[in-house]
């Protein structure tokens, strides 16, 4: 591959300095062997170099920070509706999954005892109101999976992660994705997600139906958005990824070779430094603004 190709494969995801990089060691053609991908990685990936290293390749691994409050209410609704299926169907009631809110609650992250015992209610009145619009009937169809593996060999990579919710609908398999972030989703939200094609691309090839519907049910308005695939934008999904899998191999290769994790690796300082779980180890984000209380990003709820 001339330098001008393998530019242009690599960019805009890993930086020149990376390309000079991987020339001067020696690699002059793309991994050839599968390479395992899941959704979280790959958004780490564009999110952040640096932070896709310090999660998935330094070891030790660097100290994280400690809990943000988002992320400890989107854990307890996803607790809350998977642990709901556990009951049997008479018992999925909103009053139960209320109360399953508690059962799972934790108040990590949050200001104060004031401020975790109001969002408890929220939370409770959210999965309440999902369960009395949304819960799929028990009478006629039930998930098929639940927090479900799914992984699947496709072109270069295998895409794999963990579905909250894969129902069948008639004949045909369909993603459920939860979500408890302050914005209300839209359909383009669902149609953009790179996550839920995956998935829907795994799920088929691991439980062996036909997987073209993705929803994204955001409890807060209790909306769902929802795109229906095709297999021309399912391919073009996964070509992405693997253009983005086969970058972050090349980076993991040269720095197993001996190249500079700063350059092969850099970091992508911005807004989402304040919350970066690596900030501590991170001069770029530590720079790059003060740092988030674990709160701050419950503002405007409710």
């Amino acid at each position: 591959m001339s330098r001008r190709s393998r530019q242009a494969v690599l960019a805009p995801s890993v930086p020149p300095r990376t390309v000079d990089a991987v020339q001067q060691l020696g690699f002059d053609a793309m991994p050839t062997k599968l390479i395992k991908v899941t959704p979280a990685k790959l958004a780490t990936w564009a999110d952040c170099p640096r932070r896709y290293r310090m999660a998935y390749l330094d070891r030790p691994t660097p100290p994280r920070g400690g809990a943000f409050a988002h992320n400890t209410l989107g854990a307890v609704v996803h607790n809350a509706l998977r642990a709901l299926f556990d009951q049997p169907p008479a018992r999925r009631t909103p009053a139960a999954a209320a109360a399953l809110v508690g059962t799972h609650w934790v108040g990590e992250g949050f200001a104060d005892d004031r401020q975790a015992a109001r969002f408890r209610e929220l939370a409770a009145g959210w999965v309440s109101d999902y369960v009395a619009e949304h819960l799929p009937d028990a009478a006629v169809t039930e998930p098929v999976g639940l927090e479900r593996w799914v992984s699947a060999p496709v072109g270069t990579i295998v895409a794999e992660g963990r579905v909250d919710r894969i129902d069948l609908r008639g004949d045909e398999l369909v993603i459920v994705d939860y979500k408890t972030g302050r914005h209300v989703l839209s359909t383009d939200d669902a149609r953009g997600s790179q996550a839920l094609a995956l998935y829907a691309v795994a799920a088929r090839r691991t439980l062996r139906k036909p997987c073209y519907r993705v929803e994204l049910h955001h409890l807060p308005s209790g909306t769902v958005a929802s795109w229906e695939h095709t297999e021309e934008s399912l391919a073009r999904h996964r070509g992405r990824a693997e253009e983005s899998a086969a970058d972050i191999q090349l980076a993991v290769d040269t720095l197993a070779a001996g190249g500079d994790p700063d350059v092969l690796f850099p970091a992508n300082p911005g807004r989402q430094c304040s919350w970066c779980d690596f900030r501590r180890s991170c001069p770029a984000g530590q720079a790059a603004g003060p740092a988030a209380k674990p709160w701050e990003l419950l503002e405007r709820r409710g």
